[in-house]
């Protein structure tokens, strides 16, 4: 696993990571720990979002990902536009020295093909083609682990994506309609394996014994305003969202259920706050939590969960607890039914508080059978995420008797 000077290996982790998202950093930790146990000599540095963060919680060097602080911020006035496009200049010759000195750079998992949530082409996927395209020209192996993909509208966007994937050294995907969607791109994904999402690989705290029809529901919300192909009808479906997930969380406190409100990112607070200000009930209270393993532990004490975010579904399956998701896209009903709920979906976009509060009858009743059926669908994830860290060392870190073997470089 060292270079051929007998050096240890660098490998640098890319991405939105320490920005408030715990899907990204639970993703960050997965890969981490894998290189802990399997390459424990790797020199390990990141390019990311928060760089402050990443430092202090996982103990790695970091460096920004953009030379302009106010990248994620919408530009009105003159000067702030002028220093976002010095700053999109910048970050080339900035992405490319870091890229040079590494031998291997991972991006762990996160929807980073994807753009069911609002994104714009000259941000996080310029990014990444930078990424790419350095790693391409210095000979740097770049690895997209367990990463998310979608049908993309916006042809820039989609452009940016599929050169990107392209030039990466290796690829694998969370589901399969991800590398179905890189296929349709025309990205050759032949070679290209579809694993769970890494972070299973992330221990689980025991599961409290379930309490009785009387116990905790963990609703996990968001601050959901739909797609990047919804931006004019945005706070429409964000009012939409936010008054049917209040309704259902109002039937259940009526009921006399303790609900916990959880969240997945620094965003989604103001609408955990909106819920507790309009329902005003001491059943209902909000979680803080800084991890994925923070998620983990409330929705192992709970005996069901309602969530919105993607990984906030993957915390509670993989804590073996009965899961309702409210759907808004098609990578979380993947994921259901590859857990086997795929019967406990409800779309985002238009919450029926009505029909929800049935859903969740019906998933209530089920609730022992479906806690022996996630034991068994977890069981199998962790071995396939052992295929996939064995294929990643194999990829990324070869012999030289099957050097690059395992690779997936193509012509971009």
């Amino acid at each position: 696993m060292t270079p051929a000077n007998g050096a240890p290996a660098r490998v640098g982790v890319f991405g939105l990571l320490g920005s408030g998202n715990l899907g990204n950093d639970g993703s960050l930790e997965a890969v981490l720990g894998y290189l802990g146990d399997e390459h424990p000599e790797a020199v390990v540095d990141a390019l990311c979002g928060g760089p402050e963060v990443v430092a202090a919680r996982y103990g790695i060097p970091a460096t920004r990902l953009h030379w302009y602080r106010g990248e994620y911020r919408t530009a009105s006035r003159a000067g702030a536009v002028a220093a976002k496009g010095l700053g999109k200049l910048v970050d080339v010759v900035r992405t490319a020295a870091w890229v040079r000195r590494h031998d291997v750079v991972i991006v762990p998992g996160m929807g980073v093909l994807e753009a069911t949530l609002p994104l714009r082409p000259w941000g996080f996927p310029y990014s990444l083609f930078l990424l790419c395209a350095t790693g391409r020209l210095f000979g740097t192996r770049v690895a997209l682990v367990g990463v998310g993909a979608a049908p993309i509208g916006d042809r820039a966007t989609r452009a940016l994506v599929r050169r990107s994937a392209r030039l990466a050294a290796y690829r694998s995907y969370r589901d399969a309609l991800s590398r179905d969607a890189m296929r349709a791109m025309g990205v050759d994904t032949a070679r290209d394996e579809v694993y769970p999402d890494l972070a299973f690989a992330l221990p689980a705290p025991p599961a409290s014994a379930p309490a009785g029809p009387s116990g905790r529901v963990c609703v996990g919300v968001m601050d959901f305003h739909g797609g990047n192909d919804d931006r004019a009808r945005a706070e429409e479906i964000h009012r939409r969202y936010l008054a049917g997930t209040t309704r259902f969380v109002r039937a259940l406190v009526e009921d006399g259920r303790e609900v916990r409100l959880l969240t997945g990112d620094a965003c989604d607070a103001p609408v955990a706050a909106a819920i507790l200000d309009a329902v005003d009930s001491p059943l209902v209270t909000a979680a803080e939590t800084v991890s994925l393993a923070d998620l983990m532990r409330e929705t192992a004490a709970a005996d069901t969960v309602v969530a919105t975010r993607y990984h906030n579904l993957v915390c509670a399956l993989k804590s073996g607890t009965p899961t309702l998701a409210l759907s808004y896209a098609a990578k979380s009903d993947a994921l259901m039914a590859g857990m086997g709920l795929d019967a406990y979906c409800h779309p985002a976009r238009e919450v029926d508080a009505d029909r929800l509060l049935e859903q969740f009858r019906a998933l209530e009743k089920s609730s022992a059978e479906l806690r022996r059926t996630l034991a068994e669908r977890n069981l199998a994830a962790a071995e396939r995420l052992r295929h996939q860290f064995t294929a990643l060392t194999a990829a990324l870190f070869p012999t030289t008797d099957h050097a690059h073997a395992h690779t997936s470089r193509e012509t971009p």
